[in-house]
């Protein structure tokens, strides 16, 4: 203590000092306890006798994960392609009918042409005078009425 003293340590910080130096050791010797309670752990368990029957349930869970995420990558495969061949005959339906109403909407437009082409031809014919006469025509109608 008188050591302390004279470097210039008080009292009040060696009180202190020894409680923290008292908790230290006590902290080492429980951590020596601990250590020495899994050291007699671990020998225990290593010296109990080991059986096979143990070791097989874990073999056997290993096979049976293997299996099903197999069975899982089967059943996906074959879903999928199942389900893009249904995918694929969708669009060529829709594909068809879009075609067919492409198809009879210019079959309409065709027959419009024609029916206006013929209205033009019947309304050529069907007349007296041709387009071009008819004013000559006009003026022998008027000398008729006289």
């Amino acid at each position: 203590m008188s050591f302390k003293r004279n470097l210039g340590v008080d009292p009040e910080q060696s009180n202190e000092l020894a409680q923290f130096e008292a908790q230290e050791s006590e902290l080492k010797q429980v951590l020596a306890d601990f250590r020495s309670s899994v050291h007699a752990w671990g020998e225990s368990a290593f010296s109990q006798p080991r059986t096979g029957a143990k070791a097989a349930p874990h073999w056997i869970w290993k096979r049976v994960v293997g299996w099903a995420l197999g069975l899982v990558l089967v059943v996906g495969g074959i879903s999928g392609g199942v389900y893009e061949r249904q995918h694929l005959q969708e669009m060529a339906r829709v594909a068809a009918a879009r075609q067919a109403e492409q198809q009879r909407l210019a079959a309409e437009q065709r027959a419009r042409e024609e029916e206006d082409l013929l209205a033009k031809v019947d309304s050529d014919v069907s007349r007296e005078v041709p387009r071009a006469m008819e004013p000559l025509a006009l003026l022998m109608a008027d000398d008729e009425t006289r």
